[in-house]
Order: C-alpha cells, then sequence, then structure tokens
C-alpha cells in the first residue's frame, strides 16, 4: 500500500486539475475595480476635478478569462479626453474599445456609475510648503526637543490652476512613530493629491528627541513696553524666577538672554488688583512651568 500511495497522490492531483480545468471552462459572472486613467489631454491643460477615480465593472466570462482579468485588476480603465476644453461628462460604455485588455473575450455587463464628469483647465504651478503629518508616541520621559526639521521646506506643485488657488500647503503621507527616545531621520512621501505632480515626491524629517527635564532661571529682567515719553513705570521687583521643562540638550543652553520677559503699560493702566502678570517668551518647545513671583506691584510716576 505504501509503495503504491505516491500513484494515488497523483492520480488525486490530476482529478482536481481536470475538474478546475472543466469548470473554468463554463461562463461566470465577476466584479471588478478598476482605477480610471484620463490621458491625450491637449498640450498644457489637466484635470482635477474626476466625479469618480474608481469604477466598478461586472463582467461575463470563461473562468480562465476572468482569472486573466483578476490578475490585470491593477490595470486603468483608460479614457482619452480629446481636444476639448471646460466642463466634460462622459458615458464610460463609449470607451470600451480603448480598453480591449478587458473586453478580449469578455462581455461588459455593467459599468457603475457608468458616467464621469471633470473639468479640463490650464496647468499652472505654485510653490507651497510641506506640513509633516506624524503621529509621534514618546518613550517614558522623552520628547520633541525641537522643531520639526523638514528638507526641503518646499515644493513646487504643477496642477489645474483653480484646484491650485486653492492650496495653502502640501501634506506628507501620515506615518507613525513609536517609543521614540533618540533623534530620528526618515524619509516620507507626500501625499498623492490628483491632477497634481510635485517637483519631487519625498522629503527627509528630522526629529530631535531628548530626555525631558525641568530647569529654573533666575534673575530675569521684566520690562514694562509701550510706556508714554512721559511717564515712568517701575515693578516691585523688576525681576522675576521662572521654571521651564524642555529637551535636556536645549535647556543646558538656555540662558536669560533667550528669555524675554514683559508687562505692558496699557496693562497697568487697566489694572484693578494693584498687581500685573508678567508675559514669558520662550524658545519653541520649552514649556513653562511657573513665575516666581507669579505677579508684580508697580508705582507710575509722572514727569
Amino acid at each position: 500500500m505504501k509503495k503504491n500511495f505516491h500513484i494515488i497522490i497523483i492520480s488525486f492531483l490530476f482529478s482536481v486539475i481536470l475538474w478546475v480545468s472543466i469548470s473554468l471552462s463554463n461562463d461566470f459572472y465577476a466584479t471588478f475595480e478598476f482605477p480610471v486613467k484620463l490621458i491625450d489631454f491637449p498640450d498644457g491643460y489637466t484635470t482635477g476635478s474626476l466625479s469618480q477615480q474608481k469604477i466598478s465593472v461586472k463582467i461575463k466570462g470563461k473562468g480562465w478569462k476572468l482569472i486573466g482579468v483578476e490578475l490585470s485588476s491593477n490595470d486603468n480603465y483608460v479614457i482619452p479626453v480629446g481636444k476639448k476644453y471646460g466642463k466634460r461628462s462622459i458615458n464610460l460604455y463609449n470607451f470600451l474599445a480603448e480598453n480591449q485588455w478587458l473586453t478580449s473575450d469578455n462581455e461588459v455587463i455593467n459599468i457603475s456609475p457608468d458616467t464621469l464628469s471633470f473639468f479640463v483647465e490650464k496647468i499652472s504651478y505654485k510653490k507651497l510648503p510641506i506640513k509633516p503629518e506624524l503621529n509621534l508616541n514618546f518613550k517614558g520621559g522623552y520628547g520633541l526637543a525641537s522643531k520639526i526639521i523638514v528638507n526641503p521646506e518646499s515644493v513646487v506643485v504643477y496642477g489645474p490652476t483653480s484646484y491650485l488657488n486653492s492650496l495653502d500647503y502640501i501634506s506628507t503621507e501620515t506615518i507613525d512613530y513609536e517609543n521614540l527616545n533618540s533623534k530620528k531621520t526618515g524619509i516620507i512621501p507626500l501625499k498623492s493629491i490628483y491632477g497634481m505632480k510635485y517637483e519631487h515626491k519625498n522629503v527627509s524629517v528630522t526629529l530631535d528627541i531628548q530626555k525631558i527635564v525641568d530647569k529654573n532661571i533666575d534673575n530675569i529682567l521684566v520690562k514694562v513696553i509701550d510706556v508714554p515719553k512721559d511717564r515712568n513705570v517701575l515693578l516691585l521687583p523688576n525681576r522675576i524666577g521662572i521654571g521651564v521643562r524642555g529637551g535636556i540638550d536645549v535647556l543646558g543652553k538656555l540662558d536669560t538672554s533667550q528669555v524675554n520677559a514683559f508687562v505692558s503699560y496699557r496693562e497697568v493702566v487697566l489694572d484693578t488688583l494693584g498687581s500685573v502678570e508678567p508675559h514669558i517668551e520662550l524658545p519653541e518647545n520649552i514649556d513653562l512651568l511657573f513665575t516666581k513671583p507669579e505677579r508684580l506691584r508697580y508705582i507710575i510716576k509722572k514727569f
């Protein structure tokens, strides 16, 4: 029996292959989804307003042929635009001849939607800043110590004029970074927008990840701004201390020259409590924890 086992296996596989071959010789119905691709635009024209970027096509054909369509499911349903400008509305059944890879030996039963609309307009260009779309997750005690560096910071975008005028920036694809605890640099693709082409497709993004620590800074002079020429304001006291939080390397280099503390003369005049709260301006990605004292008394002198 063991000697004949391989003969039994071969016979079984042959039977399966024969059965599949006979079955796939019959007619079947199947529905496929294809991207739409517009081609042959007039020189200098394009569109960014295609009403449907993918269509659903129901096909009748032999099993073998439908398998071939499935293997080609990444192919585009091609539509030549021709020489017409402005708003266009087309019936997809009129372009079956341009897509013979789909219709050869197959019968198209239904196309959904069967009509597409788009607007053919001139191509223009615009230089736009790049906005990184990042989901950042940090290891405990770590964080972003400085501004995210994007290189290059902007990109020239080519596309339909009306759509291009509505854009203020170009986003990258959304990228997730997990458990960050050190400097990170990555190459990220720009987010694809239908009808748009970019000067370059990728950007470099650098993340300055550092251990987050606290630091106290004392003896910061508080200025009074916008004081009239015939007035003088004395603050009591006129120096404060602050507590800040940020990256360990950034805070190690931080000194009082990088901290701007002030109150405005208008705030002093409108005050009803006898003291004012100073404003603190810090470098980016440094958080203020406290000021000491929180409020300052004052004396207004008139010349």
